[in-house]
């Protein structure tokens, strides 16, 4: 009945908030994302799990009047901005709830016999009922606010005696997907406060909506800008996007767990089990695998700055500035933001083979998870490796191979155009390597061709491969479905590869993924052609590069309003937790049953 009520006033709140939220762009970022979280605690199934434990106790009635007392509160922070005074129903709406609450209120009182609580309830109650004798001059918000502050207080004195209450942050600390979602989402906020700051930027304080596009664009590492990076920000800004790309490369959450066991402090069998779903590890080689991924990370954009800043200096670059453009483009590079200290990203150095390269190989090391780039050395000579690496390595060389000859082919007397032979071939090789999660360009991506443009789509929403900083639906996914493909041509029951077979489970895996990203990804351009007044193939290739967390552009993303930033800020914070992890977040762990049911055909063709 809760839930019934709850969803409701979802319903409602929606309804009235809509005049407002469908002219201010943030407030609807905000709404959206309240949204998500109100409707992921309704739907959590863990909520109704210990019902009967709770009714044996005066837990259950404490547990319903903290909620409505809280969300009175919440109902007038919710509508004070919205205006709502001139609405003749929106006082009588904000009483009756504010009743309601007063009511569990009493109820739990009685039960656990408190007079005092008793005598707070008449005196709230009594409090109310003065808006019915003098209208007028009452200021039913504020009365509200103060018998709500009172009434928490009154209860938070009070423990549960059943079993573990869970607090209000563990729903969204206890599941993967939720895990992911909250740290991001705090990543991203910590770092809309940093360029918020203005000594972040040269002209002072940017607008909110802009401060929160470059922070998650930098923590999603997408790379997608709104302001000019090296004539916009300050050194100071510039570091402070530096730190939001490595700290979302990385994950807030590997970084922590590694600090915890540096300290000496143990995890919790939970944070265990989290962090080894997360990672896709197991417990023995958890902490093995993260010190790796560090190890391997620092390492390799160690080796990229320095090998940059040789390069920058030869062009002519001061030590100085040199040093700190070979560091933030080889941090840029592994982690696969895009983000550029040259307002044209690489297209001044189209004819400079080195930089183009050393990027191309920070992209392709950063896109695949660092076990199965140590490994290909070992792929190289022959020896057997891995299958889940064998399949990632093999997609991604036919892509990048593929990528380069179709680039080659089509742009040839395109964006190409003016360019030497052999210029060409390692520009087009660059591009392939950057456009499917990198978002560095080293031609003019608004001058492609058609035929470009949908390979650059295909190849933008496929990404790069699982473990990695790479986004997408992932090289593995790709591969995974291409054989089950062959599979049912074929007209063989299970896939199999290296003597191995490929657990069903995995290829439902596989569905989900590119079945979501196609959801995500359609919503996503069907809000932006509502809402702006673009030409479609351009709102088309900026949702693919928002959801790849690629960070090419045609030039569409100065020309979107506030609304449009904020429909990429969503659509670039969903691709870096994953469109299937979005769904995830409703979901909860179910012992696997036993049941079969008898089988049923459907025609396919």
């Amino acid at each position: 009945m809760g839930k019934v009520f709850g969803t409701a006033g979802i319903i409602g709140g929606c309804t009235t908030a809509f005049p407002y939220i469908s002219t201010n762009p943030f407030a609807a970022l905000i709404a959206a994302i309240g949204l998500i979280f109100i409707i992921t605690t309704l739907l959590d199934p863990n909520t109704i799990s210990s019902t009967e434990s709770w009714r044996k106790h005066s837990d259950y009635s404490l547990m319903r009047a903290r909620w409505a007392a809280l969300s009175v509160p919440a109902m007038v922070v919710v509508t004070h901005p919205l205006n709502v005074a001139g609405v003749i129903i929106a006082p009588y709406v904000l009483v009756a709830s504010a009743v309601l609450a007063q009511i569990l209120f009493l109820l739990w009182a009685i039960k656990i016999r408190s007079k005092l609580g008793i005598v707070l309830s008449a005196i709230g109650l009594a409090a109310f009922g003065s808006f019915f004798w003098v209208s007028a001059g009452t200021n039913i918000a504020a009365i509200a606010l103060v018998v709500s502050a009172i009434n928490i207080a009154a209860m938070s004195r009070h423990r549960g005696k059943g079993r573990h209450e869970e607090q209000w942050w563990e729903v969204l600390l206890n599941h993967p997907a939720r895990i992911l979602f909250t740290t991001f989402f705090a990543l991203c906020a910590f770092g809309t406060v940093l360029l918020r700051i203005p000594a972040a930027t040269k002209h002072g304080a940017i607008e909110t909506v802009d401060a929160v596009f470059t922070a998650v664009s930098a923590v999603c590492v997408t790379g997608l800008i709104v302001l000019d990076t090296p004539h916009d920000f300050t050194q100071f800004g510039q570091f402070c996007i530096l730190l939001l790309i490595q700290l979302g490369g990385l994950g807030i959450m590997s970084i922590t767990t590694l600090a915890l066991h540096a300290m000496g402090q143990r995890l919790s069998l939970r944070q265990e089990r989290l962090m080894t779903s997360i990672t896709d590890t197991n417990r023995e080689n958890l902490i093995h695998a993260l010190a790796t991924i560090l190890k391997f990370t620092f390492i390799v954009e160690g080796i990229g700055a320095l090998s940059l800043t040789t390069m920058f200096l030869s062009t002519g670059d001061l030590l100085g500035q040199a040093v700190w453009r070979g560091v933030f483009t080889s941090v840029s590079a592994f982690c696969n933001a895009g983000f550029a200290l040259q307002s044209d990203s690489l297209i001044s150095y189209q004819t400079n083979p080195m930089v183009l390269h050393m990027v191309a190989v920070l992209i392709i090391c950063g896109g695949m998870a660092p076990a199965t780039s140590l490994i290909i050395p070992r792929w190289l000579a022959g020896r057997p490796i891995p299958l889940p690496a064998r399949i990632a390595l093999t997609t991604t060389v036919i892509m990048l191979t593929a990528g380069t000859f179709f680039i080659l082919g089509f742009e040839w007397n395109g964006a190409l155009a003016g360019l030497s032979m052999t210029d060409k071939i390692q520009n087009a090789w660059f591009q392939s390597a950057t456009l499917r999660t990198a978002g560095f360009n080293s031609v003019d991506i608004s001058r492609i061709t058609s035929p470009t443009f949908m390979v650059m789509v295909a190849f933008m929403f496929i990404g790069g491969s699982p473990g990695g900083t790479a986004g997408g639906v992932k090289t593995t996914t790709i591969g995974v479905l291409a054989m089950t493909f062959w599979t049912s041509i074929a007209n063989r029951n299970e896939i199999t590869i290296q003597s191995r077979r490929i657990h069903a489970r995995t290829i439902y895996r596989a569905v989900t993924v590119v079945a979501s990203g196609i959801v995500i990804w359609f919503l996503t351009v069907l809000m932006l052609e509502v809402t702006q007044q673009i030409p479609s193939r351009y709102l088309i290739f900026e949702a693919t590069s928002a959801i790849g967390t690629v960070g090419l552009s045609t030039g569409a993303t100065p020309m979107l309003d506030e609304m449009g930033k904020v429909i990429i800020i969503i659509a670039m914070f969903i691709g870096r937790i994953g469109p299937a992890t979005l769904f995830m977040l409703l979901s909860s762990e179910q012992p696997a049953s036993d049941t079969r049911y008898p089988v049923t055909t459907i025609s396919i063709t």
